[in-house]
């Protein structure tokens, strides 16, 4: 069987990358390294020796021009210390069919790169992006979550209804038009939705929706399924006393379950 390796970028206002680090190594991974961005820059660390990238929550750069828009543009524009584009070595690692997952301020990073959704196969072309939730406030709640079965998405395959927690003051998904909405939708590439747990449906009403997030998207996929970001935190659930119920006897599944798909996929690939 081989061996795991999860790399958690880290740096510019990150700040939940121990935890993701720790949820990976929960999941399964045999190594779950925190690395600066600035060491990627400085080719100390490369991404061909990875076979999970994670891009955690946080604030990259106080969130100033947008979340994550200015991580985006480092991504986008800078060379290693070897002079090869970040860029052509993110591209390198897509197409090696390896597997990426961002979460929040990471989700945002995909979408504002073009990682996300990449519909008709178009990366690193912006078709999407996350703008401010409708309440006009930062959400900090509990939220449950409907996979899509028919998704390809790695990620979420054969998972129940999730509940995680969000805290994010930009978590509305916005497409560019409503075509690229439809398409969303025909494709499969919504992995994730806001659900009433009532009926176990998506749902458009606020709090259950925390942003108003058109489809009630919670995360995307990209055509492969080997792409995930999602809004909610799933490394905020790791273990039954994260949750606010389990004294109550609520036992959810926990957010652990798409780390455990992802390392259990990548464990057959690499036989």
């Amino acid at each position: 069987m081989g061996t795991v390796n999860a790399l958690v970028i880290t740096g510019y206002g990150t700040n939940s990358h121990m935890e993701t680090a720790h949820t990976a190594r929960l999941a399964g991974a045999d190594r779950a390294d925190v690395v600066h961005f600035s060491d990627l820059v400085a080719a100390k660390v490369h991404l061909a020796d990875y076979h999970f990238l994670i891009f955690p929550g946080g604030f990259l750069d106080g969130d100033d021009l947008g979340a994550a828009q200015a991580g985006a543009m480092r991504w986008r524009y800078l060379k290693d210390a070897t002079g090869k584009p970040l860029l052509h070595s993110l591209r390198e690692f897509l197409q090696a069919g390896k597997l990426i997952l961002g979460i929040c301020n990471g989700f945002q990073l995909l979408v504002k790169l073009g990682v996300l959704p990449a519909l008709e196969g178009k990366y690193f072309e912006r078709q999407v992006s996350l703008g401010h939730n409708d309440s006009a406030r930062f959400e900090d709640r509990w939220v449950h979550l409907l996979p899509n079965p028919a998704s390809p998405c790695v990620f979420t395959k054969n998972m129940p209804l999730l509940t995680m927690p969000v805290r994010h003051g930009e978590g509305k998904l916005i497409a560019r038009d409503a075509a690229c909405l439809q398409l969303l939708e025909e494709q499969n590439l919504i992995a994730l939705q806001y659900a009433d747990p009532a009926t176990g449906q998506p749902t458009q009403e606020y709090p259950l929706n925390p942003n108003g997030s058109n489809l009630a998207i919670a995360g995307l996929t990209d055509p492969t399924g080997h792409v995930l970001g999602l809004m909610p935190h799933p490394e905020a659930f790791h273990h039954v006393t994260n949750h606010p119920g389990w004294t109550r006897g609520e036992l959810d599944p926990p957010g652990t379950l798409l780390f455990v798909n992802a390392v259990r996929y990548l464990r057959d690939a690499l036989r």
